[in-house]
């Protein structure tokens, strides 16, 4: 079984992060996003992924070639000269996508992140016997959205409503896709939306059917909704497998620290904090809502809340970072500095507060 994620474009709205690395590359819950995804897929024996994308391949092949090895699974780029939309890189990736099995392959939007209940999805997919399968969640505020319409008792897609003013209905398409060989026929190389254009089709001829997926979902393509991602991912995590949160008296709620950071004395972490490989917490640190990559230093006193903190960078003694503060790799924050939601590209000195949210340093 194939199955193709959408990497797609520059990563712009994850800036500063994106401009050291590709998005899927950027960590998440201390991996890279698009590894959350590859590993989902192999569990359920997908055996090669084809990776669409427009930006640093050779990058993104190299990083992964380490993981073809451990996960036992193929992982190919097939890049656009051109932006092709949604449904365009399927038509481009075609010959990657095709086989003699006959077999449906999934497609997945590369900044979602789920339980991927991907082996319902194919017992649903063989269940109904259209041509394609669609995941949908349910949200709160569906008028930021396009919405599904779905038969409630067959999950047959009637038809879909973008952005509605007046209440439609509450389920979106969280981009995971099932979809039988013969979509391919009905895409042609240009760019082209699936969601506004194939998927349309498709439920024109009753042959589309929306799964809701169970569990939590997000799109951590942009900060805000990262640190919120970043949350429900460890809630998950706390009902699956507990025993990867970290425990103790300076723990508190879901925290996923990895094994060789370091953590001093009377600090508080949690809830909602992510630490990385060989990150120093020195003594007297607060961290709540947060992510801390790779080799970051959080000095003594210092407090970090709904932000993320980009590799090897350092939060200086009694700093106070917080309101969705995103610090590039390799950033100094001075001792006793304020910032309040400052976006600070790599390898710059912090050595003045930062008081405007959103002020870009």
């Amino acid at each position: 079984m194939k199955a193709l994620i959408l990497v797609g474009g520059f990563g712009t709205r994850l800036r500063p992060l994106t401009l050291s690395v590709p998005k899927p590359l950027v960590d998440f819950a201390n991996k890279p996003m698009i590894l959350h995804q590859i590993e989902a897929l192999k569990a359920i024996g997908v055996s090669e992924v084809v990776l669409a994308i427009n930006y640093q391949p050779e990058i993104m092949l190299n990083f992964l070639e380490d993981f073809e090895g451990k996960l036992g699974i193929k992982i190919t780029c097939s890049q656009e000269t051109e932006p092709l939309g949604t449904a365009g890189p399927l038509a481009l990736a075609r010959d990657k996508l095709l086989d003699d099995s006959g077999e449906p392959f999934f497609v997945l939007n590369g900044d979602v992140i789920s339980d991927y209940p991907l082996k319902e999805m194919i017992e649903f997919h063989k269940a109904h016997g259209g041509e394609a399968s669609i995941m949908v969640t349910e949200v709160d505020e569906p008028s930021k959205y396009g919405v599904v319409i779905v038969e409630e008792s067959t999950g047959r897609v009637e038809k879909f409503v973008e952005k509605p003013k007046l209440f439609a209905g509450n389920k979106i398409n969280a981009g995971i896709y099932l979809l039988n060989p013969s979509v391919l026929d009905r895409i042609q190389l240009r760019p082209t939306s699936i969601e506004k254009v194939v998927f349309p089709r498709i439920a024109a001829e009753n042959q589309l059917y929306a799964m809701v997926l169970p569990g939590f979902w997000m799109d951590i393509g942009q900060p805000r909704d990262y640190i919120t991602g970043l949350k429900l991912y460890l809630e998950s995590t706390r009902k699956k497998s507990s025993e990867k949160l970290a425990t103790g008296p300076h723990i508190v709620g879901n925290v996923l620290v990895h094994e060789t950071a370091k953590i001093g004395e009377g600090c508080l972490i949690g809830p909602d904090v992510a630490i990385g490989p060989g990150c120093v917490v020195d003594s007297g640190v607060r961290l709540s809502s947060c992510t801390v990559m790779r080799g970051v230093r959080i000095k003594k006193h210092a407090r970090v809340s709904s932000s993320i903190i980009g590799w090897h960078s350092t939060v200086g003694q009694w700093a106070r970072v917080e309101n969705m503060t995103i610090l590039g790799e390799d950033v100094h924050v001075g001792d006793g500095i304020y910032s309040n939601g400052g976006v600070v590209r790599p390898h710059k000195d912090i050595k003045s507060s930062i008081w405007e949210p959103g002020t870009v340093m």
